[in-house]
């Protein structure tokens, strides 16, 4: 593991910034440092250093660990970053799959889920609303 991560609080103020700025984030106006943005049951939260990147893992009893935010407004290759959240996900939660979900209306990418890709993650469907569903399995 390289340490581009680090763990921080569900709400952490410097995550929080960037779960905003995140295209997931549906109202602006709640207290998340107060009340967090992970959703409910088990999370792992990571920032990196110079915080301008965040990435959310969330256990799913029955599902695995889900991806529910990643945000990169850094200079650093998001594969990279994905391939070492992976890594400290599987320490935490070892064996669970690997899931997100990609709105490819909502983001720039003309090759939506390509970071998770390069990092070894596969499209594995869509979801009933329309969302790309990818996955690493291990």
């Amino acid at each position: 593991v390289k340490m581009l991560w680090y763990p921080v609080r569900d709400g952490d103020p410097r995550a929080v910034a960037l779960y905003r700025r995140h295209y997931s984030c549906r109202d602006p106006k709640v207290d998340l440092c107060r009340y967090g943005f992970s959703g409910k049951g088990e999370s792992m939260v990571l920032l990196t250093l110079d915080c301008l990147a965040l990435f959310c893992w969330r256990l799913v009893k029955g599902e695995g660990v889900n991806c529910s935010v990643f945000h990169n407004e850094s200079s650093l290759l998001s594969s990279e970053l994905v391939k070492e959240a992976d890594e400290l996900a599987y320490v935490r939660w070892p064996g669970e799959r690997h899931y997100t979900y990609v709105n490819s209306k909502k983001i720039r990418s003309t090759n939506p889920g390509a970071c998770f890709m390069f990092a070894g993650w596969r499209k594995c469907g869509v979801s009933k609303g329309g969302l790309i569903i990818l996955e690493k399995c291990y």
